[in-house]
C-alpha cells in the first residue's frame, strides 16, 4: 500500500471529520469528533499531545507505525519536545502496545473517565521523554 504522509489542511476538513465519526475508529478514540484543543501554557512548551487515528479498513498495514515515527520525528528534530503525551483507552491493547513500541511509558490510570458505549471506561495516560 503506498500513501503519504503530510500535514493536514484545510481541504482535509470533511475526511477527518468522517474519519473521526467512523464506525471501528470513534469507538476508539478517546475525544469527540468535534473535540480540538490546542495547549497554550507557556510553561509546558516543552511538551505536546498527540492523538492519531487510522480508518478501520487500512487497520493492522503498518500506518499507524508510519504515523507516529513522522510525528515523533516533527517532535524531536522540529519542535524540540522533551516530553510527548496522550491518552488511549485502557482496553486498547492494540493501540497502547503501539505506543510501548516508541517508548511510551503508561505514567496512571484516569478510572472512569470516559463513556465508550454506553459505559464508563478508564483512560490510560502515556508519556514519551526524549533524552537529551
Amino acid at each position: 500500500m503506498n500513501y503519504t504522509i503530510r500535514p493536514a489542511g484545510p481541504e482535509d476538513t470533511a475526511g477527518i471529520t468522517a474519519l473521526r465519526r467512523m464506525p471501528g475508529v470513534f469507538e476508539q478514540a478517546a475525544s469527540l469528533p468535534s473535540d480540538l484543543t490546542v495547549e497554550s501554557n507557556l510553561r509546558r512548551r516543552h511538551s505536546g499531545g498527540l492523538g492519531i487515528m487510522v480508518r478501520t479498513d487500512c487497520q493492522g498495514q503498518g500506518i499507524g507505525t508510519a504515523l507516529l515515527e513522522a510525528v515523533l520525528d516533527l517532535a524531536d528534530n522540529w519542535l524540540m519536545l522533551r516530553r510527548v503525551e496522550l491518552e488511549v483507552y485502557a482496553d486498547n491493547q492494540r493501540a497502547v502496545r503501539l505506543y510501548e513500541k516508541f517508548g511510551f511509558e503508561t505514567e496512571g490510570r484516569k478510572r472512569e473517565a470516559s463513556v465508550k458505549n454506553g459505559a464508563y471506561v478508564d483512560l490510560l495516560v502515556m508519556a514519551r521523554l526524549r533524552t537529551p
